[in-house]
């Protein structure tokens, strides 16, 4: 059994504080920690360690100040798995999380924010990204964990986030006011597919996008870091800056990353600079573990016992590590697609990947991993090293992380290729045809068809899906995709006949029947939609996208008091789910006065509406009924500033604009609602609904006399 230090445990509390206040004699120490990760970025995106694609000169001035690493290894290439790694210090047999799907950080597990918080630092994050929102448990121990990026992303195939200047803006002004020592950890997600580069690096690399995220990203840093040093920060700091993961860009026949684990998905940049820290480079293999170990000697901090990495200062006092057997695994496709688990590990010049068809590389003279030497090797004592590593990884004490599902990555269907199915128990044999590279074919074309059918070749997409699905009946992300592409074209009812055949070839699947409610429910559908999602409830029951939409199906049936509890549900298992505020909002808005009166229900309305547009002020819906319920509590003024946010957000919100026409027509400022009727009335007619219509051209003609 592994070592306890790790774990958060009663009766451990004295001895843990007691383990955190004894310090480590460093001849410099640093006084406070940042840690910068930037999402999908390879390191040959970076001019300090190849000159090949573009200059990034602000992380090239970071690397010639400290420590470059150019043999530094994930230990998984997919996001929340990789930042679980980096942030507890152990890898995913040990804490559990192996895909941005399903997993959840355990609370029992030690993070690096609550050691140095309880240590006296103060702790803030900063994330660009869904996949590393607070729901998934990574925000223990932050004093401040900031993931206000949008509710809905702008692209269908993308996840929400914020660009790279929105999230070093937030943490500065979090930093800007520290006094005392701190741990700032600031996510970047830029580099991410969809590659959508902002001016004026989306027209300088036009035709590697990718590159232009990467340059964005520097240029970002190198602004935030101009901040450090103009208020005396920068100097007494330890920097570091790595990826959770690369990028395949089609090598090995993938597009993006989470499927296969070659070296273009795992090997990372990783930068430390600060005090005490020379400037060298070194080829010694690392691992994201050994992140938290070295960050603690670094800070004159004792590390907890039981941490999976090892401590790298003697590699800037020119001494070798101990040699030993990185650890790796890729089982995206595995938990979600029935695939074979890829799990292995690299030691030296040797990579071992285990799968039915099992693959061995040289990376001394092969680091690209072109040429397989498996068949030129006895496998035996590979596969028995993994074994007991796996072992050693491995913790008997810590519970399974609660499985907690992305509702957004499961909502939009990215073209991503990360969830292409869940639900029923996940097989323990395999045969080759199992096998990550006999499966990707079928990923390959999903991939293709995604980007064509939200691109300009829709139908081309439509067919390609349409034959995955006959050729595989549980390829469940083909169906979803394909429905999300018909209810795109207006098709509601095609989309429908698609999900439900997806849900009855596969009926114990929890993404058809997520999918399948939903769109039954967007379709009008409530009654049918409600036995839908308590299905998908009896197999996952804490995702809060699905009780959000469950309350959602009992408001539409008038069944108010389920609605209020289903709503009530999604908020305890997301306090930052503004959806689920905004229709709670919604529901003391419009259901029948309750015992407490009419005055209590607005109140409560108040409450929920403001606090989902402070999670999220993009909600246009909020605004429009917080104009109702200030309309409705004789506050015309607030009424008025609402539904103009409202029309602000969604010119095609008729509601909001022929109330907020006629709340200024009842304060006699005639030409104010008349410009707010003809700026509704300029919306192309295929976005506005046709009553609406009506009735602002009824009260537009009432003015015109």
């Amino acid at each position: 059994m592994r070592a306890i230090g790790i774990f958060r445990t009663a009766g451990k509390a004295a001895a843990l504080l007691a383990l955190i206040t004894a310090t480590v004699p460093a001849a410099a120490a640093p006084k406070n920690l940042l840690l910068i990760t930037i999402d999908t970025l390879r390191p040959d995106r970076l001019s300090c360690y190849s000159p090949a694609f573009l200059k990034t000169p602000v992380i090239d001035d970071l690397a010639s100040r400290g420590v470059l690493f150019e043999r530094a290894f994930a230990h998984t290439p997919i996001t929340l798995p990789s930042h679980a790694d980096i942030l507890l210090g152990t890898t995913p047999p040990f804490h559990g999380v192996s895909d941005n799907a399903k997993s959840r950080v355990g609370s029992e597990f030690l993070s690096l924010a609550e050691h140095l918080r309880a240590a006296g630092f103060a702790t803030g994050a900063f994330v660009g990204a869904f996949p590393l929102d607070s729901r998934f448990g990574l925000d223990q121990g932050f004093d401040v964990y900031d993931d206000l990026f949008p509710t809905r992303a702008d692209n269908p195939s993308a996840y929400s986030e914020r660009k790279a200047e929105e999230v070093l803006k937030a943490a500065w002004s979090w930093l800007s006011g520290r006094q005392g020592k701190w741990f700032c950890w600031i996510h970047l997600w830029d580099p991410h597919a969809p590659y959508r580069a902002p001016e004026p690096y989306g027209s300088r690399f036009k035709d590697d996008p990718y590159s232009g995220e990467a340059a964005y990203v520097d240029a970002s840093l190198g602004a935030f870091f101009g901040l450090l040093k103009s208020k005396g920060l920068w100097e007494d700091t330890l920097i570091a800056v790595t990826a959770d993961h690369g990028e395949s860009l089609g090598e090995h026949g993938e597009m993006t990353h989470s499927f296969f684990a070659y070296n273009s998905t795992l090997h990372v940049p990783l930068i430390m600079a600060g005090p005490g820290i020379p400037s060298l480079r070194t080829s010694q293999c690392v691992g994201h573990v050994d992140l938290f170990p070295t960050f603690c000697r670094a800070l004159g901090i004792k590390a907890p016992a039981g941490l999976q990495g090892l401590p790298l200062q003697p590699v800037w006092a020119g001494e070798r590590l101990p040699v030993r057997p990185i650890y790796f695994e890729a089982l995206d496709a595995h938990l979600n697609s029935g695939c074979a688990p890829l799990r292995g590990y690299i030691e030296a010049d040797r990579k071992f990947m285990d799968s039915p068809i099992p693959e061995l590389y040289d990376l001394n003279g092969d680091f690209r991993e072109t040429k397989n030497i498996a068949s030129e090797n006895d496998l035996a004592p590979y596969r028995k090293k993994l074994a007991a590593l796996l072992s050693s990884l491995a913790s008997s004490t810590a519970r399974s992380p609660a499985r907690t599902l992305d509702r957004e990555a499961r909502e939009r269907l990215r073209s991503l290729g990360y969830i292409v199915g869940t639900g029923g128990p996940v097989k323990s044999s395999f045969s080759v045809d199992d096998d990550l590279k006999r499966f990707l074919p079928y990923q390959q074309k999903l991939e293709r068809a995604a980007v064509m059918t939200f691109g300009s070749e829709k139908e081309a997409g439509r067919n390609l899906l349409e034959d995955l699905i006959r050729e595989r009946k549980d390829f469940i992300a083909a169906y979803t995709y394909l429905a999300q592409a018909l209810f795109a074209e207006g098709r509601s009812g095609d989309a429908l006949r698609i999900l439900d055949a997806g849900y009855r070839a596969n009926p114990e699947n929890y993404e058809i029947l997520k999918s399948y409610g939903a769109a039954l429910l967007q379709s009008g559908q409530g009654a049918p939609a409600i036995g839908i999602f308590q299905r998908a409830l009896g197999l996952v029951e804490d995702d809060p996208e699905v009780w959000d939409n469950l309350g959602l199906a009992y408001f539409s049936g008038e069944d108010y008091a389920k609605a209020d509890e289903a709503f009530q549900r999604a908020i305890r298992l997301d306090p930052t789910f503004a959806f689920a505020y905004s229709n709670l909002g919604m529901l003391y808005t419009f259901k029948p006065p309750g015992k407490a009166g009419r005055a209590d229900d607005l109140r409560k309305a108040l409450e929920n509406l403001n606090r989902a547009v402070a999670l999220d002020p993009t909600l246009s819906l909020s605004f429009r009924n917080l104009g109702l319920v200030y309309r409705e509590s004789g506050k015309i003024d607030e009424a008025i500033a609402a539904w103009e946010k409202a029309v602000s957000l969604n010119p095609a919100d008729g509601i909001s604009a022929t109330r907020l026409a006629a709340a200024c027509l009842d304060l006699g400022d005639v030409e104010r609602a008349r410009q707010a009727l003809e700026r509704f009335l300029r919306v192309p007619d295929s976005a506005r609904s046709p009553a609406d219509s009506s009735r602002a051209r009824e009260l537009l003609e009432k003015i015109r006399k």
